[in-house]
């Protein structure tokens, strides 16, 4: 197989996102929550993979005529941002004005993020809260916690999304990489197995998806509080 060719396989499972995100909309509108946050975290895991691929693979160099970048931007955009927001809204997690508020914020928000020039730090991190609305969603589907503390995580998180904060990208950001690798796959199996048991109670993958989401969530402003080691 060719470089060109291998680069052009890294878009076309890049565009797979697209179909998978289509069906979770689909099962999102039939109210299967389960089928589709397992559409997600497939569609999570693909978006984990494609980026070292397409670096792997110089797709900017042996595939120039589709912009990866574009494309990875407009399927997250679907898969993080927008179902998500959808089943917060249409779930009953959130009575009255709050699914409005929540998924005006979320979207409204969301938009200007991804078309932010500084979205990346310099270590490969991101520049605020990455708009990463499905990791939440799924967890305030496993706990059900008061629509009070949703709307709270929700507004605030929107502004961390243009606060000086750092948040970690689990594949990129070399900085304890060893832990957040291994850790982020953990997140992928525990939402994986809770959306599978169908967000039951008493399953254990709650309490791996808090532990692995507080983790992910909070180890990039830990990195900005605890000065690196020079080597």
């Amino acid at each position: 197989m060719t470089s060109q060719s291998k680069a052009m396989f890294v878009h076309f499972l890049t565009a797979t996102g697209a179909v998978l995100a289509m069906l979770a909309m689909l099962a999102a509108a039939d109210g299967a929550w389960s089928m589709m946050f397992l559409w997600l975290v497939i569609a999570f895991a693909v978006d984990g993979v494609d980026g070292p691929l397409a670096r792997k693979y110089q797709v900017k160099t042996n595939a120039p005529r589709f912009d990866g970048v574009l494309l990875d931007l407009i399927i997250d955009y679907l898969t993080y941002v927008f179902i998500p927001a959808f089943a917060l809204f249409k779930s009953g997690l959130l009575p009255g004005w709050t699914g409005w508020v929540v998924i005006i914020v979320i979207t409204y928000a969301s938009a200007l993020y991804f078309c932010d020039g500084n979205m990346k730090t310099k270590d490969n991190s991101f520049h605020g809260f990455p708009g990463c609305w499905n990791m939440l969603a799924i967890v305030l589907f496993a706990l059900h916690p008061n629509f009070w503390i949703i709307l709270t995580l929700v507004v605030g998180l929107a502004i961390a999304m243009f606060l000086p904060l750092k948040f970690i990208h689990p594949v990129r950001t070399e900085r304890w990489r060893t832990v957040s690798l291994p850790t982020a796959f953990a997140w992928v199996f525990f939402a994986g197995w809770a959306a599978w048991v169908d967000f039951h109670p008493q399953s254990w993958a709650h309490w791996g998806l808090v532990v692995t989401s507080c983790y992910l969530l909070l180890a990039g402003i830990a990195q900005q509080m605890i000065p690196a080691r020079r080597s």
